[in-house]
């Protein structure tokens, strides 16, 4: 089970970490993505990180912005958010599997399990 927080509401140029935590377990051997879900506007991809390799990988539009990071205890992976703007307007929602390539990890149907949204408001 998958436990998102960190979500809020914020001004234009501001910072905000989300959180994902594993209930229960670790993401020792799970793939972890970040989505969002703007207002009228379908899922996309965010972040991800690879446990095989400790890669990351971004959408153009958060990169050298936002940064995806796993804690050493590989219980929580967090998405630290810089630099925010109001079409950073979402509700967030981290995911994970382990049965993911690179060019699928940016799909958010090729993951099974899912946390509850955190909502993150941009003002400008």
């Amino acid at each position: 089970q998958l436990q998102a927080s960190g979500g809020g509401s914020v001004q234009a140029g501001d910072s905000l970490r989300l959180s994902c935590a594993a209930s229960g377990g670790t993401f020792s051997r799970y793939h972890v993505g970040w989505f969002r879900q703007g207002p009228g506007k379908e899922r996309e991809f965010v972040a991800a990180f690879k446990w095989n390799d400790g890669s990351t990988h971004y959408a153009d539009s958060v990169k050298g912005r936002f940064t995806i990071s796993r804690d050493n205890a590989k219980t929580t992976v967090y998405l630290q958010m810089n630099g925010l703007k109001t079409e950073d307007t979402a509700v967030y929602y981290c995911a994970a599997d382990q049965h993911l390539i690179t060019t699928t990890m940016r799909l958010w149907r090729q993951y099974g399990y899912w946390g509850q949204g955190t909502q993150v408001t941009v003002s400008s």
